[in-house]
């Protein structure tokens, strides 16, 4: 019998548990929208965000993360999503976004953003579609 996801992990917003110098490693060095990032830089997001962190739960080893920037009244950006390379293809990462989405829906957050270049279909399966109007959308790149 195979184990799901939420039989072997445990998915948690507690900012304790959180292993940064593991987050750090995993987002610095592999994953294209981060590498080379500091640890001094990562920390400040962590600091300044919500936070979901996937646990073993024989172990209690991080195995996942994922980031929220959000005012936890109105609005939230998901990004930093990473899965250990050795908890990959059991729906962890689906498990951890379903978590965050179900965290800020019940806070009355209305809309929930999110960009990716290679995983469309781990969004999908919890509901992210492209967006509807992308012309009313603008952007600054300060950096």
């Amino acid at each position: 019998m195979t184990e799901t996801p939420q039989q072997r992990y445990e998915i948690s917003s507690d900012p304790s548990r959180l292993d940064a110098s593991r987050i750090h490693n995993w987002l610095s060095t592999d994953a294209y929208w981060a590498l080379g990032r500091t640890r001094e830089r990562q920390d400040l997001a962590i600091a300044g965000s919500l936070n979901f962190g996937a646990y073993d739960v024989v172990s209690g080893e991080q195995a996942g993360y994922a980031r929220v920037v959000t005012d936890l009244a109105t609005f939230g950006w998901l990004c930093d999503v990473y899965v250990d390379r050795a908890a990959r293809g059991h729906g962890l990462g689906a498990g951890m976004v379903t978590a965050a989405r179900d965290h800020l829906a019940d806070a009355g957050i209305q809309r929930l953003l999110l960009a990716t270049e290679d995983a469309h279909g781990v969004y999908e399966k919890v509901g992210f579609k492209p967006l509807e109007s992308p012309a009313k959308w603008m952007s600054l790149q300060l950096g």
